[in-house]
């Protein structure tokens, strides 16, 4: 498995490489000028021309990239057009409020999905089975911005459990605070996070259990099965120990994807709760025509997205050890 990893890894070097060239030649087509936004309507020809020559814009697009590919050789991911600010050190500060609402968003979603997802293929047929997977049908149909919307009405405005917006303290350093007896901060964090983890993780947990209810139901049917029920085992022992861990497989890649888009796909919801994280990042790049931020954030998407599926399949050599990743 070490070798594996380390042929996966490595595989990330020329792929970082070949989505940085492929997003900068798209990018050659993507309307507006920064410098038009930089500088505004009222600025000169001259300004405008002092300005693109002093952000390298008026070179041929070929050694614009190949200076880029040269720069992300050496770990630099450019300046930030507007922020003035290497774009490495822009992404890194907005990258944990991304990673905590994702996780916890995720978290939320395997909790929910697998307990329904349970309980449907054990009830198969009856009112039980049709209620959840209503439920499940609800909340892929449901919009997230919407479902963001009525959650702020219902916990803010109405009922005034929970803040509405903002991100509070760091879960991670509020975590070791609350270790040493300090639970205020925890306490703060973890209200600010849960409107937006359970926007986020309402509509995943209906995709993951219409998936556990099918893939437990199949395993169910299988002969193993049968014959531990036969040597009269429990039926809850059957169930988490022979049925659920060999159903594991397709739920825990589907779970990865699951990952991978809450990581980049987390805009309406961070702009609807003002969460400070890429998604809103990117928003207002692509508004200000900050190409070299844009850049950045892109290959950290995708960057993000090869490492869910890297941990996705050293996982399922711990779930089935029949599995060789070798």
């Amino acid at each position: 498995m070490l070798a594996y990893t380390i042929r996966r890894v490595l595989i990330l070097v020329p792929l970082a490489f070949g989505i940085a060239t492929v997003a900068f030649c798209l990018l050659l087509f993507f309307p507006g000028d920064p410098v038009s936004v930089l500088l505004g309507d009222a600025a000169s020809p001259k300004q405008v021309a002092m300005m693109r020559q002093s952000l390298g814009l008026d070179e041929p697009w070929f050694l614009r990239l190949w200076h880029y590919l040269w720069s992300l050789a050496q770990g630099d991911l450019g300046i930030s057009i507007f922020q003035r600010r290497p774009v490495a050190d822009i992404i890194l500060e907005r990258l944990p409020a991304t990673l905590e609402l994702a996780t916890a968003a995720i978290l939320i979603a395997i909790l929910i999905g697998l307990v329904l997802g349970i309980v449907a293929a054990v009830w198969r047929g009856t009112w039980i089975d049709m209620g959840v997977m209503l439920i499940a049908q609800l909340g892929i149909s449901m919009p997230v911005f919407w479902l963001g919307i009525m959650l702020v009405y219902v916990f803010s405005v109405s009922l005034g459990w929970l803040p509405s917006i903002s991100r509070g303290p760091a879960l991670l350093p509020a975590l070791g605070q609350a270790f040493t007896g300090n639970g205020t901060a925890l306490r703060t964090s973890l209200t600010h996070l849960f409107l937006p983890a359970l926007s986020l993780g309402l509509g995943q947990a209906a995709i993951i259990s219409r998936l556990v209810r099918a893939s437990v139901l199949e395993v169910m049917h299988e002969d193993f099965v049968r014959t531990a029920r036969a040597k009269g085992l429990g039926r809850l022992r059957v169930l988490l120990v022979h049925v659920l861990r060999n159903a594991l497989l397709p739920i825990v890649s589907v779970i990865g994807l699951r990952f991978g888009v809450l990581l980049a796909g987390a805009v309406l919801t961070e702009a609807i709760f003002a969460w400070p994280g890429l998604g809103q990042l990117i928003v207002t790049a692509v508004s200000q025509r900050d190409l070299p931020l844009i850049l950045g954030l892109l290959l950290t998407f995708a960057l993000m997205f090869a490492l869910v599926n890297l941990i996705v399949d050293l996982i399922y050599g711990l779930v089935d050890p029949r599995i060789s990743l070798e």
